[in-house]
């Protein structure tokens, strides 16, 4: 039984990656569906998609390589765990690997990068960061 599923999903991506696959099927929740979509629209995945229907649903997600066949994924860190939830202001916000990375948010309006959440001056949950 997993107890972390975003820290769990992060590291699925990262590893598939690692090892060349295309494609890595895993098991649907808004939660992940959401940062699915935040991480294509920032580069580090192709595309996320959801397949089937009622308890059959599963996240299918392509992953992103460049042109010399590396990951886009170099490396992940979870910042708030289930034992310890980690909170920041949108003044405490900091940019990840001097702006090379993000920093992915949990706020009132949804799931954010640390660029976003600074200029929208919103705070939540620090979920991962991502490089």
């Amino acid at each position: 039984m997993v107890s972390d599923t975003v820290g769990d999903f992060i590291i699925q991506l990262k590893n598939a990656g690692m090892v060349g696959k295309e494609n890595v099927s895993l098991p649907y929740s808004k939660l992940k569906h959401s940062i699915a979509t935040k991480l294509a629209e920032k580069g580090y995945i192709a595309s996320a998609g959801m397949q089937g229907k009622a308890v059959t649903k599963t996240l299918e997600v392509a992953l992103k390589y460049d042109a010399s066949g590396n990951h886009q994924i170099r490396g992940v860190k979870r910042v708030s765990k289930p034992g310890r939830r980690l909170y920041a202001k949108a003044t405490e916000i900091y940019p990840v690997k001097f702006g090379k990375g993000n920093m992915f948010i949990s706020t009132p309006a949804g799931i954010l990068t640390d660029d976003e959440a600074r200029k929208q001056n919103v705070g939540g949950e620090q979920l991962f960061m991502i490089w």
